[in-house]
């Protein structure tokens, strides 16, 4: 997740669907619909059998209601529906092995941001020119500070990456045409999910600029122009769950993980939490259709083998012991709630999923970033514009890939341009994520390793970072869920709610 700390649709990155038609590997049909004959226009639902029962009587149930079937995942008993009814979550709740019913957006909601991350309370310096030559990487990487604080150089003399090791990226698309890209991409296992059916990933597809980024730190091409990525030699498929205005609903995220488990995925990125509700709450009837559809399709994937890594969130809050939610529902306007550890954020508190907290340049957790002792498990350079600037990063953030389409995404201070191709700065625990997942991907390289034993591999490819005697420097960051928080670091030095194992080591990697 790129960082804001103001309240209101910051960082999640998400996508309001529009159903479109194609099928995935996995059985389910999809078809178009539109508003309704009265003009109403139609909803997105996500429709949950009961465990053990086939999705094709959700399926039923959806026609029988009048509403369209986008897509049917048999394998986890979810369908993605839509229809203009306001009778239909009520009346496909009725029929017999349906678990529930829930609405995931308005159809046509478009929530204005940009993905530049929180205005800061110091001013923007430019990005520094190149540094000077650097034995390792290409024209930008004398900037790649964050690839040589977790030692990417010297793991890249061992091993670069496999291309028998695919990562998924599951963002906001990415640009396949940028020069670092194009090398890399894996066009037969890309997929555009936003409807909650797979489409093809087109040209342009990226229009937010996020997932260009995530996908440039995790595999950019050692081709000797712009950055380098963690891991340059395995292939990286675009999976859209997110669109131009940075939304990811979960009929996205259910296809994404699908498409993941079904096309021989290794590890997915995931710098996104699911809309509409950053807490989703188990016991509460209208999101627990939507939690245990998510649910089901991660366990799915990582029941195939599909190691999932995904950011902490940029709230500056301990997931462990949530108290207030102020972000939901993103696409109206946010109300105060009240949550538990009934209520959970989406994927990274799913069961295995591997949590990554941000760190910037001094190594110290970053200000924005969310944390949790039952949620942290590793934490890897996401940048620090605040607390954490210095010689080798003057503005703090992370340099990457971003798309000319998207360049009014990007401030112009935050903007390079090498050899006609457009780079970005940013920063978020959504940067912090693909470090992670590119280490994963060199493991996986490496040795073999998939699943949990992946998953555990990368918890344990790190260097211990201890929590702070002194947290007085975070006190002007309270948690930006209820505003009044303080930022707290539990745990020893083997784990602690801020980093986890520690910070992630590429070196170590590659050769233990």
């Amino acid at each position: 997740m790129s960082n804001s700390v103001s309240r209101g649709r910051s960082r999640r990155f998400l996508v309001a669907a529009t159903a479109v038609t194609l099928g995935a590997g996995t059985a389910l049909t999809a078809t178009a619909l539109g508003a309704s004959a009265s003009g109403q226009a139609a909803s997105t639902y996500i429709v949950l059998a009961r465990d053990g029962a086939a999705a094709g009587g959700a399926s039923r149930a959806v026609t029988a209601a009048g509403g369209t079937v986008v897509a049917s995942y048999d394998a986890i008993g979810v369908v993605i529906a839509r229809s203009s009814s306001a009778d239909f979550a009520a009346t496909v709740s009725g029929r017999s092995g349906i678990q529930g019913v829930s609405a995931t957006a308005g159809f046509a909601t478009k929530v204005g941001d940009t993905t530049d991350g929180a205005s800061d309370a110091t001013s923007d310096t430019a990005p520094a020119a190149p540094a000077a030559p650097t034995t390792w990487g290409d024209s930008l990487s004398g900037l790649q500070w964050d690839m040589r604080q977790i030692k990417v150089p010297e793991a890249q003399a061992i091993n670069a990456g496999s291309s028998s090791v695919l990562v998924g990226d599951i963002d906001t698309g990415l640009d396949f045409t940028h020069p670092d890209l194009a090398p890399v991409y894996d066009a037969a296992n890309s997929t555009d999910c936003t409807s909650g059916a797979s489409a093809p990933l087109a040209i342009g597809n990226d229009a937010n600029g996020h997932g260009t980024h995530t996908a440039g730190t995790i595999a950019a091409a050692a081709n000797g122009t712009g950055i380098v990525g963690v891991a340059p030699g395995v292939r990286i498929a675009g999976i859209r769950a997110g669109d131009a205005d940075g939304f990811f609903f979960p009929e996205a995220v259910v296809c994404s993980f699908m498409w993941a488990a079904t096309h021989g995925v290794t590890v997915t990125n995931n710098s996104y939490f699911a809309d509409p509700y950053l807490f989703n709450c188990k016991n509460d009837p209208v999101q627990r259709a939507i939690w245990e559809a998510e649910r089901r399709a991660i366990r799915y994937a990582q029941a195939r083998g599909v190691t999932v890594v995904a950011a902490q969130g940029n709230f500056a809050d301990d997931l462990s012991h949530p108290t207030m939610d102020n972000q939901s529902p993103d696409n109206t306007t946010p109300v105060d709630r009240t949550v538990t550890n009934a209520c959970a954020v989406v994927p990274v508190e799913v069961s295995g999923v591997v949590g990554v907290t941000a760190t910037g340049n001094l190594q110290m957790k970053s200000f924005y970033s969310s944390y949790g002792i039952s949620t942290a498990d590793v934490a890897a350079p996401g940048g620090d514009s605040i607390l954490q600037r210095t010689a080798a990063s003057p503005n703090g953030r992370v340099l990457s890939d971003w798309p000319l389409g998207a360049i009014n995404n990007c401030l112009a201070s935050r903007r390079l341009f090498e050899n006609g191709s457009l780079y970005c700065y940013q920063q978020g625990t959504s940067m912090a994520s693909p470090h992670a997942v590119g280490v994963a991907a060199l493991i996986a390289s490496t040795t073999g390793a998939r699943g949990g034993a992946l998953a555990a591999a990368l918890t344990g490819a790190t260097n211990s970072l201890s929590c702070p005697a002194d947290v007085s420097m975070y006190a002007f960051f309270p948690s930006q869920l209820d505003l009044t928080t303080p930022q707290t670091c539990s745990g020893g030095v083997g784990h602690n709610s801020w980093f986890g194992s520690g910070e992630v080591d590429a070196f170590k990697a590659v050769s233990h």
